[in-house]
């Protein structure tokens, strides 16, 4: 039995062991739709290499040749479907539709011609560069943020694969293929073909499993970090972000502004209206805070009615006018009329970044003005500034809280 027999019953095994992996992953997480289409692409990549197994222990059958093209091209096409959901993009069904029609019916109309023909082994192996050069332009086309080590290692995996069905014809013309089924598996060429077509089954299958897993991992974190009511951030998952954009604005020397929010009488509505009203007001709060707010702020609530925003590259005169927005925004919202008799209204607190200060000076001075907003009437938006005089930074001196 030839090198390209054992190589092709070894990359029978991987890929039935990658489907099997895949198809664990899409049952275990619910956001990884793509891992169902990939599962089912080592799957009829299975069936591919049973077929090509196969083949050459049979007399010449042209049917079987075809099934044998075919499989290994929708092999491929579930594999860019699975990449194109992983990636939240589009799938190119039409594309990819024209694709295996047209290649197919090529294979069909090419079987007369003979095997060791250059041409018809161009007409063999385009169709799969093809596929991978989609894949590479779906990579291409992944949101910035998508795209890390892991995407870059596969957007050159596809690259590599693309080349290497380009060159599989011109490797066949030097080295020669065979001119039966039965001469090929037996060539030099079968075996280094099937066995770099292995490499790159074990390396496509295991960047995408690390991919999914990279996913999966980020979404767990994402859910430990929400809070569920009002879809922001929870008081760590804000803390994590609010360091993270801290570090980044003492090292580039940028603005920043804290804010504190505390809607108004809470109590008063929990317990007037009931909890389920005071959820409402909740999520609308949480909504209000979304549409006024920078794109890139985070926000967060912090504790039952209290939330944050940390609002990067923004000083104090453009955050008061945010704050005077949230305030219209919730005192006009429709939610109100869940709650008659009690006026919806938000106290907040303003803390702007100094040189070498640490979130949690930022948050004490935004919480001293919190309370002084609060305790000078409620519905309004203090500053906790600095006071020159001031030894310490967080002095009670009335002059350093100021409404905005």
């Amino acid at each position: 039995m030839s090198a390209a027999f054992f190589v092709l019953a070894i990359t029978i095994c991987i890929a039935i062991i990658f489907a099997t992996a895949f198809a664990v992953v899409a049952v275990t997480s619910r956001s990884a739709v793509s891992a169902r289409w990939l599962s089912a692409a080592y799957g009829m990549g299975a069936l591919y290499l049973v077929l090509e197994f196969v083949l050459p222990l049979q007399p010449h059958i042209p049917a079987l040749s075809v099934a044998v093209f075919t499989s290994f091209l929708l092999a491929e096409t579930l594999m860019v479907l699975g990449l194109a959901y992983h990636y939240n993009l589009p799938p190119p069904w039409r594309l990819l539709a024209g694709v295996v029609l047209l290649s197919v019916l090529v294979n069909v109309l090419s079987l007369d011609m003979p095997r060791d023909s250059l041409v018809r082994a161009m007409l063999y192996q385009l169709p799969y560069a093809v596929l991978q050069v989609i894949s590479v332009l779906l990579v291409l086309r992944a949101p910035p943020a998508r795209r890390g080590a892991l995407d870059l290692l596969l957007l050159s995996l596809y690259t590599i694969g693309a080349m290497q069905f380009l060159a599989k014809p011109l490797l066949a013309a030097v080295i020669g293929s065979g001119a039966t089924e039965q001469d090929y598996i037996s060539s030099t060429y079968a075996a280094i073909s099937q066995s770099s077509g292995a490499v790159l089954v074990v390396a496509n299958g295991l960047l995408m499993l690390l991919v999914l897993v990279r996913a999966s991992m980020a979404e767990l974190t994402l859910r430990s970090e929400t809070d569920a009511l009002s879809g922001l951030l929870n008081r760590r998952g804000f803390e994590v972000r609010a360091e993270q954009l801290l570090a980044r604005a003492l090292r580039k020397g940028q603005s920043m502004t804290l804010v504190l929010a505390d809607l108004d009488h809470f109590k008063a509505i929990n317990d007037s209206h009931g909890h389920a009203v005071g959820d409402r007001v909740i999520a609308a709060f949480a909504g209000v805070l979304k549409d006024c707010a920078a794109p890139d702020a985070a926000l967060g609530r912090v504790g039952g009615e209290e939330f944050a925003a940390l609002v990067p590259g923004a000083a104090v005169p453009h955050v008061a006018d945010i704050a005077r927005a949230v305030r219209r925004g919730i005192s006009e919202h429709p939610v109100a009329a869940l709650v008659p008799g009690v006026a919806l209204s938000v106290s907040l607190g303003l803390a702007e970044l100094q040189p070498d200060e640490q979130l949690l000076d930022m948050m004490g001075r935004a919480d001293r003005a919190l309370y002084h907003a609060k305790r000078t009437g409620r519905n309004r938006a203090c500053l906790a500034r600095l006071s020159s005089a001031a030894a310490d930074p967080l002095s009670d001196r009335r002059h350093d809280l100021i409404e905005v």
